[in-house]
């Protein structure tokens, strides 16, 4: 046949088949519990917003990336890069029909041109949690505790969570006099992990004097521990302040948790937006430390200023789950079964397919996942779609059966059957199956 489209995708976008979807479901589900636990609340956004609202404080290489279109009004339109700006834009929008600190979590997709690479895609989702209206130690911790929890219930191993302060950093660079450099300076130290230190030393070279660019590389570096790697941070920006200060407090209270095995101070962690005023951090697993980070964030107290001028001083993270997920599949590429259904009913006689459906339906009734397979085909066949989709659990009913009132429970697993049990033994069954 002539004239067939190639069915393609973009490059950097993809098509989820049935068990890598669910993968991804179970992933947020169970992140959706974690924040929730936490006091968290969903909220939505838009993805087009106006490309005013979007480039306001995104800088560089993201206005780069940006997906920017006139749309069919003959606005300037483009798709969002990422949760928090249109998160600012929303708080600035809806604070009086909100109550402060808010505290929210939002899901969603969010696009980039930028290049591809393992786990990186111009198409992906972020799992975002932020608490705004306050700007204290606390409000940070919470942000670092949700992150521990939530990786701890996803089960990925051993991971650390890197943290810094752009305070700190910051003051570093006004006492060097490299401030009208900072956020080249700032982009350049963050691309530490993908190009190395003698690279990033040559690049601050250009930016700055190879003195100053010495003292940014010894500030990056961390000590033994934290306390120490604290007291060179602060001595290098010139002495303790409320930003040193802020990272000893966070110290005191994660430790006091018993979560410091987690938790290191790296002053090389900078973000790089623009957006970002204090606190830090970045995600990394044990296992997969190439992956880059999987879950980053930090405090952005200014943000909201260039939609309105109520202080709404804000801390938040995002997890990536593309990244996430292709990890996992790495450490485990066989976590979740191609469906979460329970039970196949299976059409063995289709004058009976009304019974068969009030059967599935007292099943999911009673708390089960449930499906009638739906056409009379031979139960090897049926069985052969069971198996594919990884249903435990079968119910067969003929003529004989039905006449009855009993029911076949099979394990599609073991393949053995326990046959002409009442409805009630049935469910007692199948829990003991299950």
């Amino acid at each position: 046949m002539s004239g067939l489209i190639e069915p393609r995708v973009l490059k950097g976008f993809r098509d989820f088949l049935p068990g890598q979807e669910l993968r991804r479901k179970t992933i947020e589900d169970e992140l959706v519990r974690t924040f929730e636990s936490f006091g968290f609340v969903p909220i939505d956004t838009p993805i087009i917003e106006y490309t005013e609202v979007l480039l306001g404080k995104g800088g560089g290489d993201t206005d780069k990336q940006i997906y920017r279109f006139e749309d069919h009004g003959g606005r300037d339109v483009s798709l969002r890069y990422d949760l928090t700006v249109p998160f600012a834009r929303f708080m600035a929008a809806h604070v009086s029909e909100l109550y402060l600190p808010f505290k929210r979590y939002h899901i969603a997709k969010v696009f980039r041109g930028e290049n591809t690479q393992r786990g990186r895609y111009r198409e992906f989702t972020q799992c975002d949690f932020d608490i705004v209206g306050v700007d204290t130690a606390f409000s940070d911790f919470e942000i670092l505790e949700t992150m521990y929890r939530s990786f701890k219930a996803l089960d990925v191993g051993e991971f650390t969570i890197r943290l810094s302060h752009r305070g700190l950093f910051n003051r570093l660079l006004r006492r060097i006099g490299a401030e009208e450099s900072s956020v080249e300076v700032l982009r350049t130290v963050d691309k530490l992990a993908k190009v190395g230190f003698d690279r990033v030393r040559t690049m601050l070279g250009e930016l700055v004097s190879e003195t100053h660019a010495d003292t940014i590389l010894e500030y990056i570096q961390p000590e033994n521990d934290y306390d120490s790697t604290l007291h060179k941070m602060s001595y290098l920006a010139g002495g303790e302040d409320a930003d040193s200060a802020r990272l000893a407090e966070l110290h005191t209270m994660i430790t006091s948790l018993g979560l410091g095995d987690s938790f290191e101070l790296d002053p090389s962690i900078t973000r790089g937006l623009d957006y970002y005023t204090g606190i830090v951090f970045e995600t990394f697993l044990a296992a997969l430390p190439d992956i880059g980070s999987v879950c980053s964030g930090g405090r952005y107290n200014n943000l909201a200023s260039l939609y309105t001028k109520q202080e709404l001083p804000g801390v938040g993270s995002s997890i990536g789950l593309d990244r996430l997920t292709a990890a996992l599949d790495e450490l485990d590429g066989n976590r979740v079964p191609a469906s979460t259904l329970e039970i196949l009913v299976l059409m063995q006689d289709s004058t009976l397919a009304v019974h068969y459906y009030a059967l599935a339906a007292k099943l999911r009734a009673a708390g089960f996942s449930c499906e009638v397979y739906p056409e009379d085909k031979k139960l090897a066949a049926q069985f052969n779609y069971a198996e594919k989709k990884s249903i435990p659990v079968g119910i067969i009913c003929g003529q004989d059966e039905h006449g009855r009132g009993t029911i076949n429970v099979r394990d599609l697993r073991t393949r053995e059957s326990y046959n002409d049990l009442s409805f009630e033994e049935g469910i007692e069954q199948i829990r003991k199956l299950l």
